[in-house]
């Protein structure tokens, strides 16, 4: 039989479980969607994405490195993008759409040419608290070719994983 007392033990553990809870997905993670096609095939339009905060990242030493999926705020939305370059590196966009950076071809899985655009001038160093970010639809994206390097305190967080919407 239970009594008032284990009504009482049980509504403290999930006072306890919520708070735990908000407190994860305030500082710690965020849970966002992702929007337009920028980083298509990697993250579709409507895919539920986890982000581990850059506090968090700050409080265990990890850094920001070429190859991770960030979000960032760009004229106060949020977008995701790939690091290509971090400070200090040298990115070349050349004519036939691909991507140097420090004298190395780069470009992997990406299934897209890479042409400048905007106003940078390459080759171009990414200056000290800034990213140079691509999207994976290179072809139709905005990115750092356009908005010139994301300072680090505009990054929100690296990409932990993705929930894509068709297996919700």
């Amino acid at each position: 039989m239970i009594t008032r007392a284990g009504y009482r033990r049980l509504a403290v553990r999930l006072i306890y479980l919520a708070v735990i809870c908000y407190l994860l997905f305030t500082y710690c993670f965020l849970i966002t969607q992702c929007h337009g096609q920028d980083m298509f095939p990697a993250m579709k339009d409507g895919d539920l994405c986890v982000v581990y905060r850059v506090q968090t990242q700050r409080l265990f030493g990890e850094k920001i490195v070429a190859d991770d999926i960030i979000a960032y705020k760009t004229d106060g939305k949020r977008a995701f993008g790939r690091v290509v370059a971090v400070a200090g590196d040298v990115v070349m966009l050349s004519d036939s759409g691909s991507l140097m950076v420090n004298g190395l071809t780069e470009g992997g899985n990406i299934l897209f040419p890479t042409y400048a655009l905007g106003e940078l001038e390459y080759p171009y160093r990414v200056p000290e608290g800034c990213v140079f970010v691509l999207g994976d639809y290179r072809v139709n994206t905005k990115d750092s070719r356009i908005l010139g390097p994301i300072p680090l305190e505009s990054v929100e967080g690296k990409l932990i994983t993705i929930l894509r919407r068709r297996e919700l």
